[in-house]
């Protein structure tokens, strides 16, 4: 029992390395809380008692009990709360938990203590928190898979959204982002007469121009509506035109092409004409709350938050569903996050989207690059060299080129070209590392089986670099081979590039959209070796969650979740087959969890003396109503 118990201990120690936290095991060198132990036997006899860990994290008070036996996690009375009797306070690892808290509560100045009951090992295990405060008051909490929501970064903000139920700055943050963007989406129709897809060039131009203001080329002062030399437009456009030039795009023809875009802003009339209900332009109105309400937080933040993607997004929410029919499907931050996270990106890499959108993988790639980035040399060359990216529409092409100027980043790589027209021999030549994509969706067919995500995933791998990794995120569909099509290139795909692996996601990611997407990861340029075991893995359980008029939203389990994941995926530990499979492949195969999973868990003594008193009793109860013959049994009707 003690060397299982030992195992347990060396696991957590483990979490609560990899989270960056350090508890005390057996005492405390705190003197406070190693008096209170001196009388904290689990059996009330007064005498000494010591949690496995214990210790501080800012002003919260961390108590861990372990039992390696996943039975006696926990014990509960009939009236499902937890046991506080001497013999299960033994026995049970939250029992235990709550007991030391209680026992630490009582006897110390802590009035945060959040206490974990820990049984199992790293593949099976339950890890229950419970928050205790100085009345002795507890509240069982969401169980957890890691520590990470425990450490220095990230404490007060679980305690903020998990235990206070309140919003964080970021949770505020977030709701006058989509407040801003609804209101902008109403005036930009309301007094601009705009189409949807001209909005957020609009919003984007307007951008540009006002980082001029930083020269004192450009202020809002300068837009009077009355002006008959220069309209507004004319105005915002040359403010426009020139940090285009100082952002060194180049070449021209890129920069031109890019110009063209916004000449909507000084075209159409009625954008600079005064408004009677504003009293000004349109314009002016639009480049007012623009720099009041959202420029600052896009030019000065250190987030890889998508913004202009964001509002995009919000755009298109209200706009009848063109995104779908355009195929375009935006992809969240926490996506565009966890794909640098799934390849271990690195500053020496070299990404390429080839269906960049608004840019959102191509920042969250620069963000995680610079961050690991030991020089300021290094740092420039990722930004002018290392970001490359493709889109084929001309819109979302300038929205993509603003998108990265407002980052910081003026010379990217961005070039307004049909992606599948691109040779992968002469892509290749880049020297693409990493490849990231989400290609458009439902766009392929019998008659265009290159419009497959399947096949822009397909192309994708074949323009990387050798060894270069892939990651995309495609419908679930995609995977099934549900076409002939679509099941050649699979079997294509195994021939020349290695499958890594699936992990299947939330199916509201792309919240509004109805698409149930996965995360597939491949390395290029290496056939599919046959005996190679892949993980498939279930993330459906992600920790986002759909918010009525805000849309999917991050919970405290969120960063757990992730971690998790992450744990799973660089086998840093082991975990059941409900959550990851590994297995080797067939090109006929569906590559998803769903396909390959089986339930490897043996029924506890528990669960089969339910099983069989479910049993008992639905025969007894057949029996009395005289219908016997259902059983193989020779019952008499004397009975």
């Amino acid at each position: 029992m003690a060397k299982k118990e030992a195992k347990t201990d060396f696991w957590v120690y483990g979490l609560l390395t990899e989270a960056d936290i350090e508890l005390e095991p057996q005492g405390s060198s705190i003197k406070e809380i190693n008096d209170a132990l001196k009388t904290a036997s689990k059996a009330g006899s007064g005498k000494v008692g010591f949690p496995e860990f214990v210790g501080l994290v800012k002003d919260f008070l961390l108590i861990i009990e372990n039992k390696a036996d996943v039975a006696k996690h926990v014990k509960r009375t009939k009236g499902d709360t937890i046991s506080t009797a001497v013999k299960d306070v033994k026995d049970c690892a939250v029992n235990g938990a709550l007991f030391y808290g209680k026992h630490l509560a009582k006897n110390t100045s802590y009035n945060k203590i959040i206490a974990f009951g820990i049984s199992g090992d790293q593949k099976q295990h339950y890890i229950s928190p419970i928050f205790i405060d100085e009345t002795e008051y507890y509240r069982e909490l969401p169980d957890v898979e890691s520590f990470i929501s425990f450490n220095e970064e990230n404490i007060e903000e679980y305690y903020t959204r998990e235990i206070l139920e309140e919003e964080t700055d970021y949770d505020k943050e977030l709701h006058e982002i989509l407040k801003d963007a609804a209101e902008l989406h109403e005036d930009l129709r309301n007094y601009g007469n705009l189409k949807d897809i001209d909005k957020p060039l609009v919003v984007s131009g307007i951008l540009l121009a006002l980082r001029e203001s930083e020269y004192k080329n450009f202020s809002t002062d300068d837009l009077i509506g009355e002006d008959t030399v220069s309209t507004d437009g004319d105005k915002i456009f040359k403010a426009i035109a020139s940090n285009l030039k100082r952002s060194n795009v180049r070449p021209d023809v890129k920069r031109d092409k890019i110009l063209s875009q916004f000449a909507i802003i000084k075209d159409t009339q009625i954008l600079n004409e005064i408004n009677t209900t504003l009293g000004k332009t349109p314009l002016k109105h639009f480049t007012e709350f623009l720099n009041h309400r959202i420029y600052r937080s896009i030019r000065y933040t250190s987030s890889s938050e998508d913004y202009l993607g964001r509002f995009y997004g919000e755009f298109m929410s209200y706009s009848g569903g063109d995104g779908q029919t355009l195929g375009i499907v935006l992809t969240p931050k926490h996506i565009t996050d966890l794909f640098c996270e799934l390849l271990d990106i690195q500053p020496d890499d070299i990404v390429f989207d080839p269906c960049a959108g608004t840019a959102g993988f191509l920042i969250a790639a620069m963000h995680h690059m610079i961050a690991k980035a030991d020089t300021e040399e290094q740092k420039k060359d990722i930004r002018q060299k290392q970001l490359h990216g493709l889109e084929l529409q001309p819109y979302m092409f300038t929205i993509a080129t603003t998108n990265m100027i407002l980052r910081g980043d003026g010379k990217s790589n961005l070039v307004n070209h049909n992606f599948l027209k691109e040779s992968p021999g002469k892509i290749q030549l880049n020297g693409a590392t990493v490849g990231m994509m989400n290609p458009p969706y439902s766009q392929g067919s019998k008659k265009n089986p290159d419009l497959y995500e399947i096949a822009f995933t397909e192309h994708l791998l074949d323009s990387l670099v050798e060894g270069g990794r892939a990651i995309v995120i495609i419908p679930q569909s995609s995977l099934t081979g549900k076409s002939r099509e679509e099941k050649a290139i699979k079997a294509n795909i195994l021939k020349k590039h290695t499958l890594e692996g699936v992990i299947s996601l939330n199916k509201d990611t792309f919240y509004g959209v109805g698409t149930i997407p996965c995360i597939a990861i491949f390395t290029a340029g290496e056939p599919h070796p046959e005996y190679k075991e892949c993980k498939f893995i279930d993330f459906r359980e992600d920790g986002f969650k759909v918010s009525p008029h805000v849309g999917l939203i991050e919970t405290e389990q969120a960063k757990d979740r992730k971690q998790h994941l992450l744990d799973v995926w660089f086998d840093r530990i082991e975990a059941e087959s409900k959550f990851c499979v590994k297995t080797t492949i067939e090109e006929d195969d569906e590559w998803l969890h769903s396909f390959y999973y089986f339930n490897d868990e043996l029924p506890s003594d528990a669960d089969f003396e339910k099983t069989i008193g479910d049993y008992l009793t639905f025969e007894f109860s057949m029996i009395m109503q005289n219908r016997e013959y259902l059983f193989e049994s020779d019952y008499s009707r004397e009975v």
